[in-house]
C-alpha cells in the first residue's frame, strides 16, 4: 500500500467527518434516537440521499476510466483515477459548505457527544478509504471486475451511503454514551437524593409544560429560592446537567420540566428526580407519531403520578377528560384539580378576558377566597398554566395577594403567544404544535380587531390523524382568519381544503415554500392596526 492511499484516508476522513454535519444535526434534532432518526432518512432520500450517492457514483465512474484507459491511454488512465479521489473530497465539503449557508433554526450544538460520533466517523471512513474491507483488484495482470466494483464501492463507502455511515458511527458510540450518561445521571440522583431539606417539583403534560414551569417559577420566587430547569429542557440528561451545574445550597426548590416521546420516558425522570409534588398540565393528541395512540399518552403521563412517593401532592387539568380521568385513578391522599369548569376545584379562573395588553380573570379557591388577577399572557392556554402554578403556590403556603403580585410580574415564554407590539402586532406563538393550542391560539386572534394574518406550516408528529387534524384546523382558521399565509407542501393541503371548505377566499390563501419567503411576502399583505400570527414553526428535521 502505498503512501498516496493514507493520504487520501485521512483527507478523505476528515472530509467525510465535514459533510456529515447536516446528519448529525439531524440525529441531534431527534434527540439520539436512532429509529427516529432512520424515519427522517426515508423521508428524505431525494434531497438527504440521493446526492451523496451521486458523489460516490462520479468517483467510481472515473475509476472505471482508469482500468479501460490503462494501456492505450496510460496518462489519461493516471488522471482518472487521482481526479476520483479528487472530486470525491471536493463534493464532499461543497456538501458541507451547502450545509453552512442554511440558516438552521435550532443550530447544531457541539458537544462532547457529537464529537465523539466524529471520531468514530473519521476512524470507519479511514478504514474504509483504505480499502481495508476489501482485496485490490487491479495489480497491472488484468482486471477482477467484480473485486473490482467491491473495493471501489468500499474505498467510496462512507461518503456514498453517508445517512449509514453516520448510523454506524452512532452504534459504535452508542455504548460509551450510555455509559457516560448513566454516570451523570447517578451522580444527580445522588446530589438530589441528599437534599432532604429541597422541595421537587415535577410537570409533564402534552402541552404547556414549560410556560406552567416558568410560571411556577416566577410565583415561587415571591418566597422561595427556586432552580427550575431553563428553556425547554425537558430530558434526563437536560435535567442532568442543570442539577450537577446549577443546584446549591441556598436553592429551597427545584422545578423540573418533564418530556416524553415514549413509554418510560417519564418514569425514568421521575426515578432521576423523586419529585414530592406533580403537575400534569394537559393530555392529548401530541407525538402520536411516536406514542402510537391516546392510551399510550395517558398511560405515559400517569408514570409522573407512580413516581411521587406515598405522601406526594398532585394537581391535574380539570378541563382535560383524560386528566380527569388520572385524577379519579390517582390513589394519592393529596390531589387536586385545577380549571375553569366544574364544581370540584381547587383553584379555578372565572371571568376571563383577553385583549391585546394581556388577560384579566378573577382567581377563585376552593374555600372561596377569591382576587383579580392581570397578567400580560394571552389566551386560555395560558391561563391554565397559570392556574396549574397558582394551585400549586396556594398549598405551598403562598398567600393569594402574593400569587396575584407573582402573576402581575409574568412574562410570555418565547415563540409560545409571545406579543409583540407595534404598527403591525405580532403574536408570536412559534413553538406551539399541537391541536388544541393551535385552535385556542386562533381564538386569540379572533379576538384582535383588524386584518388579522397567520404564518403556518401546520402540525406535525400526529401520526394517522395528521392529515384530519390539520385539514380542521384550516376550518377553524378560516373563522377567525382574512389572509392565510402557508408554508410548506404535504402539510399544508389539509390546511387548505379545510379553508376551502369552509368557504374562505381562495385568493385569500397564499402558499410558499419557506418561512423566509413568507416574512419577504408578509409586508404586501400587512397594514398599520393588523395582527400576524406565526403559528408552529418546524424545526430543520420537519422541513419539506
Amino acid at each position: 500500500m502505498q503512501y498516496f492511499d493514507y493520504i487520501f484516508a485521512v483527507i478523505a476522513a476528515i472530509s467525510a467527518v465535514f459533510a456529515s454535519l447536516n446528519l448529525v444535526h439531524m440525529l441531534q434534532l431527534e434527540s439520539y434516537q436512532g429509529k427516529m432518526y432512520l424515519k427522517w432518512v426515508l423521508k428524505h432520500l431525494k434531497a438527504e440521499v440521493f446526492p451523496y450517492i451521486s458523489i460516490g457514483t462520479s468517483a467510481i465512474l472515473l475509476r472505471v476510466g482508469w482500468v479501460l484507459f490503462d494501456t492505450q491511454l496510460p496518462t489519461v488512465a493516471v488522471i482518472c483515477r487521482v481526479l476520483a479521489d479528487i472530486l470525491y473530497v471536493l463534493m464532499l465539503f461543497a456538501v458541507y459548505y451547502a450545509y453552512k449557508r442554511r440558516t438552521a433554526k435550532k443550530p447544531l450544538v457541539i458537544t462532547g457527544r457529537v464529537k465523539r460520533l466524529a471520531c468514530a466517523l473519521f476512524a470507519v471512513t479511514f478504514l474504509f478509504s483504505l480499502n481495508f474491507f476489501a482485496p485490490y483488484s487491479y495489480t497491472g495482470n488484468g482486471i477482477n471486475w467484480l473485486r473490482f466494483i467491491l473495493s471501489n464501492v468500499v474505498r467510496y463507502a462512507p461518503g456514498t451511503f453517508m445517512s449509514l455511515t453516520v448510523f454506524l458511527a452512532y452504534l459504535i458510540t452508542y455504548p460509551i454514551e450510555y455509559s457516560v450518561k448513566k454516570w451523570y445521571y447517578n451522580d444527580a440522583k445522588k446530589i438530589l437524593k441528599a437534599r432532604t431539606d429541597l422541595k421537587k417539583i415535577a410537570i409533564t403534560g402534552s402541552y404547556g409544560k414549560t410556560s406552567t414551569k416558568f410560571a411556577l417559577g416566577t410565583l415561587l420566587s415571591e418566597k422561595f429560592n427556586v432552580l427550575f430547569t431553563p428553556g425547554s429542557v425537558n430530558t434526563p440528561m437536560g435535567v442532568t446537567r442543570i442539577v450537577r451545574e446549577n443546584l446549591t445550597a441556598e436553592n429551597n426548590v427545584f422545578i423540573a420540566e418533564m418530556g416524553a416521546r415514549y413509554k418510560g420516558d417519564i418514569a425514568e425522570l421521575c426515578d432521576l428526580v423523586g419529585p414530592d409534588i406533580g403537575i400534569v398540565t394537559s393530555v392529548g393528541k401530541q407525538h402520536l407519531e411516536t406514542f402510537g395512540s391516546i392510551e399510550a399518552i395517558v398511560n405515559t403521563k400517569a408514570e409522573l403520578v407512580h413516581g411521587l412517593s406515598e405522601n406526594g401532592i398532585c394537581f391535574f387539568n380539570g378541563d382535560y377528560e383524560y386528566c380527569r380521568h388520572m385524577y379519579e385513578d390517582c390513589t394519592l391522599k393529596e390531589k387536586y384539580l385545577f380549571g375553569t369548569e366544574g364544581d370540584d376545584l381547587y383553584m379555578r379562573a372565572e371571568n376571563i378576558k383577553v385583549n391585546g395588553d394581556g388577560s384579566t380573570f378573577t382567581l377563585k379557591t376552593a374555600d372561596n377566597k377569591s382576587i383579580v388577577c392581570t397578567t400580560a399572557l394571552l389566551g386560555r392556554p395560558s391561563i391554565w398554566n397559570i392556574l396549574a402554578a397558582a394551585s400549586c403556590a396556594y398549598r405551598l403556603g403562598m398567600t393569594l395577594e402574593e400569587i396575584a403580585a407573582g402573576i402581575a410580574k409574568m412574562e410570555s415564554v418565547e415563540h409560545r403567544l409571545q406579543l409583540i407590539k407595534g404598527p403591525v402586532t405580532v403574536i408570536d406563538d412559534a413553538f406551539n404544535s399541537n391541536p388544541i393550542g393551535s385552535k385556542e391560539a386562533l381564538m386569540v386572534l379572533k379576538a384582535f380587531e383588524g386584518k388579522r394574518i397567520i404564518i403556518t406550516p401546520g402540525m406535525v408528529e400526529l401520526g394517522k390523524e395528521e392529515e384530519q387534524l390539520n385539514y380542521e384546523f384550516g376550518r377553524t382558521m378560516a373563522e377567525s382568519t382574512d389572509i392565510a399565509i402557508l408554508v410548506g407542501k404535504s402539510h399544508i393541503e389539509p390546511i387548505y381544503n379545510g379553508l376551502i371548505d369552509e368557504g374562505f377566499n381562495e385568493k385569500n390563501i397564499v402558499k410558499v415554500t419557506s418561512l423566509k419567503e413568507a416574512t419577504a411576502l408578509l409586508p404586501t399583505y400587512t397594514e398599520p392596526g393588523c395582527v400576524v400570527l406565526f403559528e408552529n414553526d418546524l424545526t430543520d428535521n420537519y422541513e419539506e
